[in-house]
């Protein structure tokens, strides 16, 4: 079982840039597949971007593609979130996921492919 801790959000301007990080302990993240999401108030949860294990290759949401960039460090046994040019509508819970297995591109988008998150950091972009 792996535990997961989200860090890095806040408060910024848009147009600016944040980074988040997701730091695992108790498995190493090598083992997983791993993906953003993020929950803005009142919506559902929604696909931000993923690792895939197997062939180390990422993915990103068409509303974020351009703009943030993911990436895995496993000597560190942590996942980011780069964020840029960030938008109001980027305001959202961002949660990070873990999860095993070799799931198809389509279901790595999907938030119930990953069997463990971490709580979520706040991320608030302002005008």
């Amino acid at each position: 079982q792996v535990q997961l801790v989200e860090s890095g959000g806040g408060l910024v301007q848009a147009g600016g840039s944040l980074r988040l990080s997701c730091t695992a302990s108790g498995r190493t993240l090598s083992t997983y597949n791993m993906a953003w999401f993020r929950q803005a108030p009142g919506k559902e949860r929604e696909f931000v971007g993923a690792h895939r294990r197997s062939l180390r290759t990422t993915y990103t949401a068409d509303s974020v593609k351009g703009r943030f960039t993911v990436s895995k460090d496993n000597a560190k046994n942590e996942f980011y979130l780069q964020m840029n040019s960030v938008k109001p509508e980027d305001t959202a819970v961002y949660y990070c996921a873990a999860g095993a297995g070799n799931p198809t591109s389509m279901y790595l988008r999907v938030a119930s492919t990953y069997d463990y998150w971490g709580q979520g950091t706040q991320v608030t972009v302002s005008y």
